[in-house]
């Protein structure tokens, strides 16, 4: 993003990356708590899980330290990696819904199409549409999303609340 003016973190950025930690904690609280269920689990669900914690941890990360140099933009690879792999393995994750697509499906079909406009941006150097755009996943995609991993009768729910 050469060139361009790169703001540095504020309060916004700062409370989605606690956000992202405390989701973080929760689901690897579940996850301890559910080990005698982990058999029952296919391996996409181990891969989506696996995936959406390296996101979750190299959030705060992306968030809080120095932008715009050759570190963020390595680690802004691995992290829209790990976004990428979550959102395709949900589409071989059909457990709900009698085996078909769902809504999760679509979220997963337009965070795909989110992590091409994230890149973009950041590759033309237009850093208010890229921070726009990682501010949405963030929200979107992990936050939203990872709080309903813990609704209704779902996996996690079940691990956690026993």
């Amino acid at each position: 993003m050469a060139g361009a003016a790169i703001p540095a973190p504020d309060r916004t950025e700062r409370v989605l990356g606690i956000a992202a930690l405390a989701l973080l904690g929760a689901v690897a609280f579940a996850v301890l708590r559910g080990r005698a269920h982990w058999g029952d689990a296919p391996g996409l669900v181990w891969l989506h899980l696996a995936t959406v914690a390296a996101a979750l941890m190299l959030t705060p990360v992306m968030l809080w330290r120095q932008r715009g140099d050759g570190a963020h933009r390595l680690l802004g690879y691995a992290w829209a990696g790990a976004i990428g792999v979550t959102a395709l393995a949900t589409f071989g994750i059909r457990q709900i819904n009698d085996g078909g697509l769902s809504v999760i499906h679509a979220l997963s079909a337009w965070t795909l199409y989110q992590l091409v406009v994230i890149v973009l941006a950041a590759r033309r150097g237009n850093v208010a549409r890229h921070r726009r755009a990682v501010r949405g996943m963030v929200i979107g995609a992990l936050l939203i999303a990872g709080f309903f991993t813990f609704a209704f009768d779902r996996m996690l729910a079940r691990w956690l609340l026993g």
